[in-house]
């Protein structure tokens, strides 16, 4: 497989030679899949809680006596059998977040990146990089690359400039290659990959 290499100004600079055994295979459709759900659990913010008999607010102390009344044994008014008494087993605060075996998670992202390449939604640029900080100067960039709507821009290591230029536009997330994962690549429209971050990714999922 051959990509083209443009430049900021959307010029065809070269040509980059993608390896089949890499890039070239059978989309595993399911390992993208387990690598989403496992990136959306661990965004949960499991924050959600019941209050139980201990919590509830209200007298401990017993309403009558055990024995005698006729009316049926109770301890006190929070008990969970009562209007307005405590939670049984609710839930509580947690973390929605597990575990997968890294080859899946390797798998799932050389599968995304295959996918995305086939569809014609990457476009490979010789650098990504802005002169000055200024929203309005990495929105042109963008716009001469074709770029509309939600975008990822992958670099090795961005720069400082550029991150600050784009964070203010909506819908355009600026990751390293490193911390890339199935998700964020099967999320945006469109994906600005530098060539050298692709060939990195390339040495790293091969």
């Amino acid at each position: 497989m051959t990509v083209d290499v443009v430049n900021q100004q959307n010029e065809k600079v070269g040509s980059l030679d993608l390896r089949d055994e890499v890039f070239g295979g059978r989309v595993k459709v399911d390992l993208i899949h387990e690598s989403v759900v496992r990136a959306n659990a661990a965004d949960r913010r499991g924050t959600h809680a019941t209050k139980n008999r201990a919590l509830v607010s209200g007298s401990g102390k017993k309403p009558w006596r055990q024995k005698g009344t006729g009316r049926a044994r109770v301890g006190e008014i929070r008990n969970p059998l009562w209007r307005k008494g405590g939670t049984v087993f609710g839930p509580q605060p947690r973390s929605y977040d597990f575990h997968l075996p890294r080859k899946v998670e390797k798998g799932a992202l050389r599968s995304a990146i295959a996918q995305r390449l086939k569809d014609g939604a990457v476009i490979v640029v010789d650098a990504l990089s802005v002169a000055d900080i200024k929203t309005k100067v990495a929105s042109e960039m963008l716009r001469r690359l074709g770029i509309d709507g939600k975008a990822l821009l992958v670099d090795v290591k961005p720069e400082d400039r550029l991150a600050l230029s784009v964070r203010n536009i909506e819908g355009v997330r600026l990751v390293p290659s490193n911390r890339l994962s199935a998700r964020d690549v099967m999320g945006p429209r469109r994906i600005v990959m530098t060539r050298a971050a692709l060939e990195k990714l390339q040495d790293a999922l091969g």
